[in-house]
């Protein structure tokens, strides 16, 4: 996987097929819940903007990765357990994927604070 990638589909086409499926889905998702936003490749990873960086994802030797920054995290770390954090990043796996519904709760709060910051 280069990170020298053009663009989005360039990168998942680099993705091994196992996680190529999970960064699909997880595309889809974030699509539909941000329909308006722009995707492209930042700092070598797929990323969608909307008034601003939303979030990106990528897939790392033995993880998958989502970057919603850091307010999500923390406003979502309980239900965030059982995955792997830092700061701006969640890290996950095939065994143990997050669930659509808190991926969905992810994307809506990054979009609140993008259209909040818009505002100011």
């Amino acid at each position: 996987m280069s990170s020298a990638q053009s663009s989005v589909d360039d990168y998942l086409n680099g993705v091994p097929a196992d996680k190529r499926e999970l960064l699909d889905h997880l595309r889809e998702l974030i699509r539909n819940e941000a329909p308006e936003a722009e995707e492209k490749i930042s700092y070598g990873i797929p990323c969608f903007y909307q008034n601003g960086y939303l979030v990106g994802y990528a897939a790392a030797k033995k993880h998958l990765s989502l970057f919603p920054g850091a307010e999500p995290i923390a406003k979502l770390a309980d239900q965030l357990k059982p995955f792997s954090l830092s700061k701006g990043t969640i890290r996950f796996t095939g065994k143990n994927p997050l669930p659509d519904e808190l991926i969905i709760k992810i994307i809506r709060l990054c979009k609140e604070r993008n259209a909040m910051r818009s505002e100011n």
